[in-house]
């Protein structure tokens, strides 16, 4: 998929309901995944914080697949190598679609089941794009 719009409509989704898997770093071996939905992207002021910290980036794509057996592009909560903590953005909701660990592989399913299998904590993290 070469698009949001894209891989919406091949999901049979709205774009919003496409929900990105992002890896954040909070320190050295120390990450957390943002679900984030599709059209939206993480605003950094709230996620800092939410989580009462100074500065978060995101690892490089190397780092990303170290901290979670994913290649980019392929990152999901499920089967990550380590079970890094869970913040879904509050505007994950209804039913979504997720990467599930491969290229044009995706899981939909209702929102509040994929928080409550995650035990996600459930805030406010994002802006417009």
């Amino acid at each position: 998929m070469r698009s949001l719009e894209e891989a919406a409509a091949a999901r049979g989704v709205t774009p919003s309901a496409i929900v990105k898997t992002l890896v954040v770093r909070r320190g050295d071996d120390d990450y957390l995944l943002v679900l984030v939905p599709g059209d939206r992207q993480i605003s950094w002021p709230k996620l800092r914080a939410l989580l009462g910290v100074a500065r978060l980036s995101m690892p490089d794509a190397a780092g990303a697949q170290a901290a979670t057996g994913y290649e980019r592009g392929t990152i999901t909560p499920f089967g990550s190598t380590t079970a890094w903590p869970v913040i879904a953005d509050e505007r994950v909701a209804g039913v979504v679609s997720i990467g599930a660990g491969a290229h044009g592989v995706a899981a939909t399913l209702d929102a509040a089941d994929l928080v409550r299998v995650l035990d996600a904590r459930v805030a406010d993290v994002t802006e417009d794009r």
